[in-house]
């Protein structure tokens, strides 16, 4: 039990002392490039399956 005692007052003293946890507008500077990668991900995923769609249904009339 001391064990678990021990392991559980370490973590506290990691996340409390040891842990530089972000600022507020570090936090919401951080989102809005995770926001804005995802979504320039997304547009170029959607781009890339348009187009080989449209490939492939060219090349598919092609061959029959």
């Amino acid at each position: 039990m001391n064990k678990i005692r021990t392991y559980f007052q370490e973590v506290h003293t990691e996340l409390v002392k040891k842990t530089s946890w972000p600022t507020w507008s570090e936090l919401q500077s951080s989102a809005v490039v995770v926001m804005v990668a995802s979504a320039i991900i997304a547009i170029v995923v959607y781009l890339m399956d348009v187009s080989f769609d449209t490939i492939l249904d060219w090349l598919y009339n092609k061959l029959y």
